[in-house]
């Protein structure tokens, strides 16, 4: 798919890979629907993008939310050729702590917004594609995940994280298959350890012994080179029920 004039829809849009995202889309020529909570930030990022972009307060758990979100969309741009799902959340708690076991309503949450929130959106947004005018590859959109190395290599804390990202990628080749009737490609990013705002804060110490664990190169992951993966798989039209790995070749111990 042409990467230019097409209408996104991103969810976690106001931040983070979600913020760099919108900004390459921006950047190439197209329209990016931000989805999330954060209004100050969204609004904040409509004024410094312009028309280009439009925000919309939606929380992806929610049918009624995301679905208002959908219907504003289509009354400002007539259509939705892509969708990224960005928005998640993951406190650290462990199993069993000082505090006591995990506690089930925190796990719940969790799988909530990361995989339940992610699989709300597409399933909504898709019905909006499936009426788009094919391409000459017979393409009516595209839809992009978001996962993380924790599907594979989850660490002490991230149970109820490492079950929600384990969960996008074990549905992304379903939900491919599903939707390539409708000419739908469906695809995951599964990212390493990238400088988003989760890491502000944390010292310089802490960063440098983070990036030690990364292969090559020895540094974080930067949100444009998330955005740079994302404008890959749209264009690409080949690439399908796959995910991809974009950790610096990182293997979490």
């Amino acid at each position: 798919m042409k990467l230019k004039n097409k209408i996104a829809i991103v969810t976690g849009g106001a931040s983070g890979l979600g913020e760099a995202t919108v900004r390459k889309l921006v950047e190439m020529d197209n329209k990016a629907v931000i989805f999330d909570l954060n209004k100050e930030r969204g609004d904040t990022l409509v004024e410094e993008l312009g028309e280009a972009v439009l925000f919309q307060e939606v929380n992806v758990a929610d049918d009624v939310s995301v679905q208002a979100g959908i219907t504003n969309t289509m009354k400002q741009f007539k259509a939705v050729h892509i969708l990224v799902n960005c928005a998640g959340i993951g406190p650290p708690v462990k199993t069993l702590g000082k505090q006591g076991p995990h506690p089930l309503d925190t796990f719940k949450e969790v799988i909530d917004i990361n995989l339940s929130g992610t699989f709300n959106v597409l399933r909504l947004v898709a019905e909006q594609m499936a009426i788009n005018e094919p391409n000459q590859d017979e393409e009516r959109g595209v839809i992009i995940n978001t996962a993380s190395v924790a599907a594979f290599e989850g660490q002490k804390g991230q149970a109820a994280y490492a079950a929600s990202k384990g969960g996008i990628v074990g549905m992304t080749l379903p939900v491919a298959r599903d939707l390539a009737w409708y000419g739908i490609r469906v695809c995951t990013i599964a990212p390493g350890i990238f400088h988003t705002p989760l890491f502000q804060g944390l010292g310089e110490e802490v960063v440098t012994g983070l990036s030690k664990q990364v292969l090559f190169p020895k540094r974080l992951g930067k949100p444009a080179e998330y955005a740079e993966m994302v404008s890959t798989i749209v264009q690409n039209s080949y690439m399908n029920g796959e995910t991809i790995r974009l950790d610096g070749g990182i293997r979490m111990q």
